[in-house]
């Protein structure tokens, strides 16, 4: 049995927390876990990480492997900028780039009976989960061969054979969505949980709060997972929300097991999101996860003040220091599991994906004109199954 306290102590690296300044970010340059070296007595997160048993099972065949899906979904995610710069690709893209141990380091965790939700920002957790750079791709250019029959677009990557249930374009609404699916597993006594990622930005909406009560309240075993990458749209932390050292302390209002972490390490985000979705399955209780993290680009392709709020010098600094891929190569170098020319290998094979997956959406064809009322509901496209009565209206 795990038992993990309502408040659970902040790692000393995280107490310079960032967003009490204008700059929001500059404490987050302070930190040198990615680096740094400590004694045994007084190991860092990332050293304390490596030795819990979740990682330090790992074969070297499944440490290189999440370096391989983290570098796919940069490489994916550059190649769809390049497309949307093309024209290729409508609406919005929300970009993951510089959030990928995030997705890649939690996902990698759960069981089979585990179930996730996300927002829009959805690309890293669908490459994360297993699909494919063809569907995926083919999604952000509206083609039929899309994993939503290109019905979705970038915000609204599905895989329901993956347990994964979608990004969602509404700020906070999936975190309701996300209580249901893990309402689900209690309700029909089946041992697993549901992650449900969201944005700092999130966290001020009514219906999360609403998510919050209900989940403490009824014991549902559900993980909150607050990306906070210090920027919600084009405000940055400090003048958006109100908080003392953590947005995750707010947890403590609703009697929920909390924590935060700097995210930058897939070790350190497996060690964390390990501990509570076993403690949620077997306690049956909601936790709320911060993942401190950051992102490159703007809030979207579309956001042209993403250099306007936050300096050059910052994003660069960061990607000097604190780049997740940068510090999981070295620690792998470090631990003598790849040398330069595997990770060149694994750059080039997911250049070549990535390139292959774009030739593959532009070359697909777009959904028929007829399409357009399938997949609206369910028992319309398989009649032999319905169950409810009266007359589709919206489908007449």
């Amino acid at each position: 049995m795990i038992v993990i306290p309502a408040k659970i102590p902040l790692l000393p690296l995280e107490k310079e927390y960032y967003g009490l300044n204008e700059r929001n970010f500059s404490h987050f340059l302070l930190f040198s876990m990615a680096t740094k070296k400590t004694s045994n007595t007084n190991a860092g997160p990332v050293d304390k990480a490596a030795k819990a048993k979740i990682n330090s099972s790992l074969s070297n065949e499944e440490k290189i492997q999440l370096l391989r899906d983290m570098i796919r979904i940069r490489r994916f995610e550059e190649r769809s900028l390049r497309s949307y710069q093309q024209g290729k690709i409508g609406g919005f893209l929300h970009l993951y780039i510089g959030q990928e141990s995030v997705a890649v380091g939690s996902l990698s965790v759960i069981g089979e009976n585990d179930h996730f939700i996300t927002a829009y920002r959805d690309h890293g957790h669908a490459l994360a989960c297993g699909m494919s750079m063809d569907e995926c791709m083919a999604e952000l250019y509206g083609k039929a061969t899309g994993c939503s029959k290109g019905k979705g677009g970038s915000m609204h990557f599905f895989a329901p054979d993956k347990n994964y249930w979608g990004g969602h374009g509404i700020v906070a609404g999936q975190t309701p969505l996300g209580l249901g699916l893990a309402y689900a597993l209690k309700y029909q006594e089946i041992e697993g949980c549901a992650l449900c990622y969201l944005g700092d930005g999130a966290v001020n909406q009514g219906v999360f709060h609403e998510s919050l009560n209900l989940a403490a309240l009824w014991d549902i075993p559900v993980i909150y997972i607050i990306e906070n990458n210090g920027y919600s749209m084009g405000t940055s932390q400090a003048r958006s929300s109100k908080f003392s050292d953590s947005l995750a302390k707010r947890a403590e209002a609703y009697d929920m097991a909390w924590e935060s972490v700097v995210a930058n390490h897939p070790y350190v985000v497996r060690d964390a999101t390990d501990r509570h979705v076993r403690f949620a399955k077997k306690e049956s209780k909601p936790v709320l996860l911060e993942l401190k993290t950051y992102r490159y680009r703007g809030h979207s392709v579309a956001d042209a003040n993403s250099e306007k709020y936050r300096t050059k010098e910052e994003i660069q600094h960061y990607q000097e220091t604190m780049d997740p891929i940068s510090v999981f190569r070295k620690t792998l170098a470090d631990e003598g599991v790849i040398d330069e020319d595997g990770v060149k290998q694994i750059e080039k094979e997911a250049k070549e994906e990535a390139n292959a997956a774009a030739k593959f959406a532009d070359e697909s064809d777009f959904p028929t004109v007829e399409s357009i009322t399938e997949d609206v509901y369910w028992e319309i496209d398989n009649p032999d199954q319905r169950q409810s009565e009266g007359r589709m209206f919206f489908h007449s």
